[in-house]
């Protein structure tokens, strides 16, 4: 299906990557507003109510690549932890390493061994978003294992993704605010927080490489 037939929406992967978008992304519509509570609901589930939530994301960006309608994306909760734990899988293949190694410095009181160790969680940190979007696209396990290319992918971003991260930093210190909330907030706020995130990331990936393309 090409974009010209596409459901119209107020923000889509296709709009400008700014700090307005990216905060009003998840708040566009009464279905998308929803589905942020029921996420705040599931994160009262320890565990697999963060993993719920992360396949909601993945289905969100997947349904908005095939010209979908985003929301609402909280049937079929098995095949949202599914993929919510298969991409946590990636997330702690990425970064073991890095931990590890901080650990084990950690132990041994050695502050250079920490220091590769940090450094290597970093660069783990910073390659996850390069696996993301394109697993979100048709759902291929094989794009979330390699992060050579996953790191490649990063650097083809270019300036765009420093700037999605550069949106992502502030917008997570602004959803601490749900604290104030007696804690509760923060079930919603953090909800909202990685939505933008997920809004940010996929935006500069599904630009770059046309992963909305047919």
């Amino acid at each position: 299906m090409g974009r010209e037939h596409r459901p119209p929406m107020t923000i889509s992967l296709r709009e400008p990557l700014t700090l307005t978008n990216s905060l009003r992304f998840p708040v566009q519509s009464a279905a998308s507003r929803r589905d942020l509570w029921i996420g705040a609901l599931w994160l009262l589930v320890p565990v697999v109510g963060w993993l719920m939530n992360m396949g909601h994301r993945i289905r969100v960006v997947h349904r908005m690549h095939r010209g979908e309608a985003p929301w609402p994306a909280w049937g079929e909760p098995l095949e949202l932890l599914e993929h919510g734990a298969v991409t946590f899988l990636g997330m702690a293949y990425y970064g073991w390493p890095g931990v590890g190694l901080m650990a084990l410095g950690g132990w041994l009181r050695s502050p250079w061994l920490f220091g590769v160790g940090f450094a290597m969680w970093l660069l783990a940190v910073i390659a996850i978003p390069g696996y993301m979007s394109h697993y979100c696209r048709a759902y291929d396990r094989r794009e979330i294992f390699d992060p050579f290319r996953a790191l490649r992918r990063v650097s083809q971003g270019g300036r765009a993704y420093w700037k999605a991260w550069s949106i992502v930093v502030p917008t997570m210190l602004l959803s601490f605010l749900g604290l104030l909330g007696f804690g509760v907030g923060f079930l919603y706020t953090s909800v909202w927080f990685w939505q933008c995130a997920a809004f940010s990331f996929a935006t500069v990936f599904t630009q770059r490489f046309d992963l909305d393309e047919p």
